[in-house]
Protein backbone atom coordinates (compact mmCIF):
# COMPACT_ATOMS: atom_id res chain seq x y z
CA UNK A 1 0.00 0.00 0.00
CA UNK A 2 1.32 3.46 -0.95
CA UNK A 3 2.28 5.83 1.83
CA UNK A 4 -0.05 8.82 1.98
CA UNK A 5 1.36 12.29 2.63
CA UNK A 6 0.31 14.10 5.81
CA UNK A 7 -0.71 16.96 3.52
CA UNK A 8 -3.03 14.86 1.33
CA UNK A 9 -6.50 16.31 1.46
CA UNK A 10 -5.50 19.90 2.31
CA UNK A 11 -7.99 21.79 0.14
CA UNK A 12 -5.66 24.55 -1.07
CA UNK A 13 -2.92 22.11 -2.03
CA UNK A 14 -5.38 19.86 -3.82
CA UNK A 15 -6.88 22.85 -5.68
CA UNK A 16 -3.43 24.09 -6.70
CA UNK A 17 -2.44 20.64 -7.93
CA UNK A 18 -5.65 20.32 -9.93
CA UNK A 19 -5.01 23.73 -11.51
CA UNK A 20 -1.48 22.71 -12.47
CA UNK A 21 -2.73 19.44 -13.96
CA UNK A 22 -5.59 21.12 -15.86
CA UNK A 23 -3.28 23.79 -17.28
CA UNK A 24 -0.69 21.18 -18.24
CA UNK A 25 -3.31 19.09 -20.03
CA UNK A 26 -4.75 22.18 -21.78
CA UNK A 27 -1.26 22.88 -23.11
CA UNK A 28 -0.80 19.20 -24.05
CA UNK A 29 2.36 18.88 -21.95
CA UNK A 30 3.26 15.59 -20.29
CA UNK A 31 3.95 15.58 -16.57
CA UNK A 32 7.53 14.58 -17.31
CA UNK A 33 7.99 17.47 -19.75
CA UNK A 34 6.54 19.97 -17.28
CA UNK A 35 8.85 18.64 -14.57
CA UNK A 36 11.84 19.03 -16.91
CA UNK A 37 10.82 22.56 -17.92
CA UNK A 38 10.38 23.56 -14.27
CA UNK A 39 13.54 21.74 -13.11
CA UNK A 40 11.49 19.70 -10.66
CA UNK A 41 11.73 15.93 -10.19
CA UNK A 42 8.97 14.11 -12.11
CA UNK A 43 7.79 12.14 -9.07
CA UNK A 44 7.68 15.34 -7.01
CA UNK A 45 5.60 16.96 -9.78
CA UNK A 46 3.17 14.07 -9.52
CA UNK A 47 2.88 14.74 -5.80
CA UNK A 48 2.24 18.41 -6.50
CA UNK A 49 -0.59 17.52 -8.85
CA UNK A 50 -2.03 15.18 -6.19
CA UNK A 51 -1.87 17.93 -3.55
CA UNK A 52 0.75 16.12 -1.47
CA UNK A 53 3.37 18.89 -1.27
CA UNK A 54 3.40 22.34 0.30
CA UNK A 55 5.38 24.23 -2.32
CA UNK A 56 7.74 27.13 -1.88
CA UNK A 57 7.11 30.32 -3.80
CA UNK A 58 10.24 29.52 -5.78
CA UNK A 59 8.73 26.25 -7.07
CA UNK A 60 5.38 27.87 -7.76
CA UNK A 61 7.19 30.45 -9.91
CA UNK A 62 9.10 27.73 -11.77
CA UNK A 63 5.89 25.83 -12.51
CA UNK A 64 4.05 28.96 -13.65
CA UNK A 65 6.95 29.94 -15.90
CA UNK A 66 7.11 26.43 -17.39
CA UNK A 67 3.35 26.58 -18.08
CA UNK A 68 3.74 30.08 -19.56
CA UNK A 69 1.17 31.47 -17.15
CA UNK A 70 1.40 34.04 -14.36
CA UNK A 71 1.31 32.97 -10.74
CA UNK A 72 -1.80 35.13 -10.40
CA UNK A 73 -3.61 33.25 -13.18
CA UNK A 74 -2.52 29.87 -11.82
CA UNK A 75 -3.85 30.80 -8.37
CA UNK A 76 -7.05 32.13 -9.94
CA UNK A 77 -7.54 28.77 -11.66
CA UNK A 78 -7.12 27.13 -8.26
CA UNK A 79 -9.62 29.59 -6.71
CA UNK A 80 -6.97 30.69 -4.23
Amino acid sequence: MAKQSKLSGVASLTAFGQAVRATRLDKEISQETLADLASIDRSYMGGIERGEHNLSLFNIQRIATALEISITELMRKANL
